[in-house]
């Protein structure tokens, strides 16, 4: 094997290997391994990448998981009060995977001012609320404190204020139905603007206001222990539908559970087309990369046709010389793949570090620039993956070697 390798690093060079025929071709091949590489990983990245941030953004919003009361309100406004005093709140102790929990209520309302009228979804949430998911979302002020007295402070998205012709520390007044019966006297709430988000989703930027549960509460006329529902956020997406399960089979008969995958079905089905097209750009880049070095490799076989009368000659079996030609064949695609990594990780790290590209129309897909995403293992995985497909591509075209005879290769000679 030692000496099978060394003569296959020969091939590739040899003081003659430059000015050879195959030399170009021999580039080509490792060129179309870069690219390969390259267009993979960042088909790769940005497929996870842009699937990460759209879940982050409708989890920022909803949690993970929703528990609510048993009934047939589908909208997201809470009608049915449920107690806060459960089992599993404020932490669940017997299923693993969980990272938070927190109680909130909604509220629809109307904001109304000197210039326009604006429909609101007022998110009632408390000094539980997991306010590190909106961090990055911050664009203006401050995230509203609801740990202390009951306060009028609210956060709203720049898109909501931006309509409404508000901006930071200005104050407004919003009106809800009293038990959401039209023919009552609304409730009116006065609140200040702390802090302007900017979330990029406007499906949710265009309606959600954050204000302190206690005024909800306090409309509904529900006591301190009454909440609209529970947010459960996972350690890991993945498990979503299992943990469902679990926490469904944990909770009482009267409480019911949905996933966000469940409550936005079309997005999480859009997103999940994005493994499509990455799966499809590798399997066209792989029978690219494969095509080129099938060229390659049949190219420096004709070249080295009189070598291989002589090796065969000399004794040397068929599966001999054609591992020779395979361990040259490995030995550049190698090459290409180490190159290939080097400027698609180039490229995705600058990407990651300074968002250089961004969407024509970020409406489309919730966030202004591209967002990336990869991990060892998909690296890992991907390397390999290339090398044996590409080597299996070789194989049969190898079988050539075999129809050569010593005697024919050499007077070619």
């Amino acid at each position: 094997m030692n000496l099978e390798y060394f003569i296959a690093k020969r091939l590739s060079v040899g003081k003659g290997h430059k000015n050879s025929i195959s030399a170009p071709i021999i580039k080509i091949a490792i060129a179309a391994i870069t690219i390969s590489i390259v267009m993979m990983l960042i088909a790769i990245a940005t497929g996870d990448g842009l699937k990460m941030k759209i879940r982050e953004k409708v989890a920022a919003f909803n949690g993970h998981i929703q528990i609510s009361n048993f009934d047939n309100n589908n909208s997201d406004v809470s009608v049915v009060p449920v107690s806060l005093e459960q089992d599993f709140y404020p932490e669940f102790k017997n299923i693993e995977g969980i990272n938070h929990i927190q109680a909130v209520a909604s509220k629809g309302g109307i904001v109304r001012t000197d210039d326009t009228v604006e429909g609101i979804l007022a998110k009632g949430v408390g000094k539980d609320y997991h306010w590190d998911v909106f961090k990055e979302y911050l664009v203006e002020g401050k995230l509203p404190d609801y740990s202390g007295e009951r306060t009028d402070d609210v956060l709203v998205s720049r898109l909501l204020a931006n309509r409404l012709k508000l901006k930071l520390g200005d104050t407004f007044l919003s009106v809800f139905l009293r038990d959401n019966d039209p023919s009552k006297v609304p409730n009116q709430q006065k609140s200040k603007i702390v802090g302007i988000y900017d979330s990029g989703f406007e499906e949710f930027d265009a309606t959600y206001v954050f204000m302190d549960i206690r005024h909800i509460q306090r409309m509904n006329k529900w006591d301190e222990n009454q909440i609209g529902d529970f947010e459960v956020f996972l350690k890991d997406f993945d498990d979503i539908d299992e943990k469902s399960k679990e926490i469904y089979g944990q909770t009482l008969s009267t409480l019911d559970t949905k996933t966000i995958k469940d409550k936005y079905g079309h997005i999480f089905q859009w997103i999940d087309l994005f493994d499509f097209n990455t799966a499809l750009i590798i399997g066209i880049m792989i029978i690219v990369g494969g095509i080129n070095m099938i060229t390659a490799l049949l190219v420096l076989i004709l070249e080295r046709t009189p070598m291989i009368g002589v090796l065969k000659a000399l004794g040397s079996a068929n599966w001999s010389i054609r591992k020779i030609f395979l361990y040259n064949a490995a030995y550049l695609i190698s090459i290409g793949m180490f190159l290939g990594n080097v400027i698609g990780l180039g490229i995705i790290w600058a990407q990651d570090k300074y968002r250089m590209f961004k969407f024509p129309n970020p409406k489309e897909y919730y966030i202004e620039y591209i967002p990336v995403h990869i991990d060892l293992t998909s690296i890992v995985l991907l390397n390999i993956g290339v090398m044996v497909l590409c080597l299996l591509m070789l194989i049969v075209p190898s079988y050539i070697i075999t129809r050569i005879t010593p005697v024919k290769a050499i007077k070619f000679d």
